[in-house]
Formats: C-alpha cells, sequence, structure tokens
C-alpha cells in the first residue's frame, strides 16, 4: 500500500473512532441513554427486582410511579434499616442473570417459592396464594361442582392454568371448555359480557380487581380454591447477612400491625398473610 493512502486511511480511522467516542458521550449527556436504572448496588442501596405489571404486588400507577403490596413492604424494609430504596423493574426472563450479577439485591413480587425451593435463598414464606375463581354474584354458581360444563377462563403462563394443566387436572375436566387470554382484564370483560363463567387467578390478584371495580359487588370469589402456593423473597445464594436482616425487620412489621395495613390498603385479606 502507498504509505501516503495508508497515512490517510489511518488519519480517517482515528478521526471516525473520536467522532463515535464524543457522538455516544453526547448521546448519554442529551438523555438518549437511559441510565435511570443504573443505581450503584452499595451496602446503602437496596434494589428490589420485580414485574412492573404485576397488581397488587408491583405495578405502575396512574401517577406513573412504581407501587405495589410487595414494593411497599420492601419500602419500609428500607425506612426501618436507613438504606436507599430503589424499585427496579426486571423482565421476569432475566430475573436469575439479574441476581446473579448483583444488579439487583432480590426478587421480591408476589414470588413463588414452591418448585423453586434450592433454587434461591429464600425469606419465611409470608403470603399465601391462593388459585380461586372468581364469578358473577348472580350466576348461581357456589362451588367448584358448579362449574360442570362452563366456560372458564385463565391467563397464559398462570399459575392458575399451570395447576388446573397438572395436579388438579380433573377439576378443569369437568369444565365445558378452559381458555386461555392474554391478561386477566380480558377476562374479566369476557366475565362481565357473558363471554365465560369463572375465571381462574390468584387470590391477591382477584381481590384487588374486585375492589377497584365500580361494580365490585357483581362479583364474588368462590370459597373452594384450586390449590396454594408460598410467596416469599428470593435472595442470592450465600447472601445470609442481607436476607436476615429484612426477614428480622419482615418479622417486626407483622409484629406492629404494618403488614397487615399495607395489605388493607391493596385489598388484600389479613386470612392470606402468613404471620412468622
Amino acid at each position: 500500500m502507498n504509505k501516503k493512502i495508508g497515512f490517510i486511511l489511518a488519519i480517517v480511522l482515528v478521526s471516525l473512532m473520536m467522532v463515535g467516542t464524543v457522538s455516544a458521550g453526547l448521546f448519554d449527556f442529551l438523555g438518549g441513554s437511559d441510565n435511570t436504572n443504573q443505581t450503584a448496588n452499595d451496602n446503602d442501596t437496596f434494589i428490589v427486582g420485580f414485574d412492573a405489571e404485576f397488581p397488587p404486588y408491583g405495578f405502575k400507577d396512574d401517577s406513573g410511579n412504581y407501587t405495589g403490596f410487595d414494593l411497599e413492604l420492601a419500602q419500609e424494609v428500607c425506612k426501618r434499616n436507613n438504606w436507599t430504596f430503589k424499585a427496579q423493574p426486571i423482565d421476569w426472563d432475566t430475573k436469575d442473570a439479574e441476581l446473579d450479577s448483583g444488579s439487583i439485591d432480590c426478587i421480591w413480587n408476589g414470588f413463588t417459592i414452591d418448585g423453586r425451593e434450592n433454587d434461591y435463598l429464600w425469606s419465611d414464606p409470608y403470603f399465601d396464594n391462593k388459585q380461586v375463581f372468581i364469578v358473577k354474584s348472580d350466576s348461581g354458581i357456589n362451588s367448584i361442582a358448579d362449574l360442570k360444563d362452563k366456560t372458564v377462563e385463565t391467563q397464559k403462563d398462570s399459575s392458575a392454568l399451570a395447576a388446573l394443566q397438572g395436579d388438579n387436572k380433573t377439576i378443569a375436566d369437568t369444565f365445558k371448555t378452559l381458555n386461555e387470554v392474554a391478561d386477566y382484564n380480558t377476562a374479566f370483560m369476557d366475565l362481565e359480557s357473558g363471554v365465560c363463567d369463572a375465571v381462574a387467578m390468584d387470590i391477591g390478584v382477584a381481590e384487588y380487581d374486585i375492589q377497584n371495580k365500580n361494580n365490585s359487588a357483581d362479583f364474588k370469589i368462590l370459597d373452594d380454591y384450586i390449590t396454594t402456593e408460598k410467596y416469599g423473597i428470593g435472595f442470592k445464594k450465600g447472601n445470609d447477612a442481607l436476607k436476615n436482616q429484612v426477614q428480622e425487620t419482615l418479622n417486626e412489621m407483622f409484629e406492629d400491625g404494618t403488614v397487615a395495613k399495607i395489605a388493607a390498603k391493596y385489598g388484600i385479606s389479613e386470612d392470606a398473610l402468613i404471620h412468622p
């Protein structure tokens, strides 16, 4: 290669690299790069990983703020330990990678212990999550037996669906049909319009959704439940000191009634709480 041409190419390459570096820095400076979630994970910051679309445990409210039963519990834990609280929405599929990398301190968001007992360092279970049926109050359906030959809906990939396709398949076999829908809002609309006769879902979600409807009296939860599972806080294995401190604080919150008070705010019955 001609030395002069090579020299010119080298200058061009260096110039491009400089432009790229300056452009990237300017992009971040102008807000083009979202660094809002890059909170330093230090000893004074407690970062909670959660699914931002799972009310009443974790979700975005009408003002655009993250809130929920579990997030308020975590925030109170931070307040009592003088920690900075950080609610970190995560892609549920990458929750393990987030925890292993240390970008979050725990997974706290309606997180089921059952079947994952050996995958995480767990807090004590604090919530008894039943899978239940919601029906219209005037439907004449008062028990699981009354669902025979009825149309039932549930959300795709939900715990209720897993139960009805697994250990409790004998219940689903009595239905006329078990339909999967994208979300529970759709299922509720189908229940209201008569497209389905019942919706199978988590009791916490059921209670919250009914409470926040203008026609809440039109719906009821059957006393019979499909199955039950326990919620806990999942920590990275080996992080015993943090888990123990959070557990101790949560126990105090149970004792002084704070947990029950927060639960009531989100329409969660005290019967669902597992006291230490």
